[in-house]
């Protein structure tokens, strides 16, 4: 019988340091809710002095990662040093060794989450992730276990905290995406390269992650379609709260019984009366329909020290559980079905296309005929003149149309003489225009 349940820590940083304050502030409890004690035994970093400052002589420290690695005490590593490289060896030497595994490393998952999966099942181990995605809000977990019986039809999800900040600021105070950007990356909440944020490829990580779990089938990076929020102006979000919506960066993914998944991360407009239009901030949320539950949402801060490490804590506490009674290993990859995507021509939504166009007899027309000859359909159309300017701003939103239908007419606009500029195009998420 093991007397203690001993973790080994990769990386001591911002949710590493979290992870081992609520260890050490929650240890009584923890230990009765698992039926042993649970202690981290050793960190690895490469900041010795540092962490041996903040943390004290609780610890035994080291730089070198095999030392955790290869150490026989220990029956959990935590990786929390982020990036694909040298994280996801880590994970891999982990489970080669014997050990199971707690990780919020979202590349490393995204990527390298099938075979590092299947390595771990043919071990008997457990690989727990739930940080990876969404920080402290827990998803993982109840599509593996409580959902588990649903057929999930869709999940779509504000799952970057930067990028909800931004787009809440510009709308709720009437400010451009430069001066946004300035203020979150000046409060820590996009880093100073925010590519990865704004450009939707975090977002899409997470996606894939989701999207995988719920539907069961192996979905990659390559297999997202990824739109970030550059382009998107104040005055797109003023537009589209004229016309009744909100701009959201959405992660989507949508699993049709005709044509297969399709997976997203783009701008969307949703209605003002929409569960996630009202989620502003460094909040996240992840909305989910399945055959069973219905609709569900799942609400809470997406970052932060304590919020992810709470998740990281979480799956070790589950781990720990599993191993005192002989159980590690008893949810694998799910991953048994192998889904076809869904081809462009098959993607149905409506669509937001903002133009600068001549103000002059003749223009709408010529607009409308060429949304026309690509069978797009008008549901609104709003035409901005601005005093002076021999341009006007015409806004429209299209019915449910094809993509390839809509890239089409795009393309065609785009060359009329009397449109100057095709500024942005933003897809819309409105069941009463399907």
């Amino acid at each position: 019988m093991k007397d203690c349940i001993n973790v080994g820590l990769l990386g001591a940083g911002t949710v590493g340091g979290g992870v081992l304050q609520v260890m050490e502030r929650n240890a009584s409890d923890i230990a009765k809710k698992v039926g042993l004690p649970v202690r981290v035994l050793k960190i690895c970093d490469r900041q010795l002095e540092a962490m041996k400052k903040e943390f004290g002589d609780g610890y035994e420290y080291t730089a070198e990662a095999d030392d955790v690695l290869t150490d026989p005490r220990i029956d959990i590593v935590a990786e929390l040093i982020g990036r694909e490289h040298p994280a996801k060896e880590f994970i891999q030497k982990a489970l080669e060794q014997g050990k199971n595994v707690v990780t919020a490393n979202k590349d490393v998952i995204a990527k390298f989450g099938g075979e590092l999966l299947e390595l771990a099942q043919a071990k008997g181990l457990d690989l727990l992730f739930e940080a990876s995605v969404c920080g402290g809000i827990p998803i993982i977990s109840p599509l593996k276990t409580s959902m588990a019986a649903n057929k999930i039809k869709s999940i779509m999800g504000i799952v970057n905290g930067t990028t909800n900040y931004m787009l809440s600021k510009m709308q709720d105070e009437h400010l451009d995406y430069d001066a946004v950007l300035k203020e979150a990356q000046a409060k820590g909440y996009a880093e100073s390269d925010p590519t990865a944020d704004v450009g939707g490829l975090d977002a899409a990580r997470k996606i894939v992650i989701l999207s995988s779990i719920a539907f069961n089938t192996r979905v990659s990076l390559e297999d997202v379609h990824i739109e970030g929020i550059e382009k998107i102006e104040a005055c797109d979000i003023k537009y589209a709260q004229d016309m009744g919506y909100v701009v959201k960066l959405l992660a989507l993914a949508k699993n049709g019984p005709k044509y297969g998944v399709s997976v997203a991360v783009q701008p969307t407009m949703l209605p003002m009366d929409h569960p996630l239009a009202s989620v502003n901030g460094v909040f996240n949320a992840v909305f989910i329909q399945g055959d069973a539950i219905g609709e569900a949402m799942f609400l809470g801060l997406g970052a932060g020290r304590y919020p992810t490490a709470s998740s990281v804590c979480g799956d070790i506490i589950e781990t720990a559980r599993n191993i005192l009674r002989h159980s590690t290993g008893r949810i694998g990859c799910g991953c048994f079905e192998e889904k076809r995507l869904c081809p462009p021509d098959k993607m149905h939504y409506p669509t937001y296309i903002r133009m600068k166009v001549a103000d002059q007899p003749g223009a709408l027309a010529a607009i409308a005929a060429a949304f026309g000859a690509q069978n797009v359909s008008l549901r609104n159309v709003l035409q901005k003149n601005r005093k002076g300017d021999e341009f006007a701003e015409v806004v429209v939103i299209t019915h449910s149309v094809p993509e390839t239908n809509l890239a089409t007419a795009v393309q065609v606009l785009s060359v009329l003489p009397m449109v100057k500029k095709v500024c942005t195009v933003i897809r819309v998420e409105d069941r009463t225009l399907d």
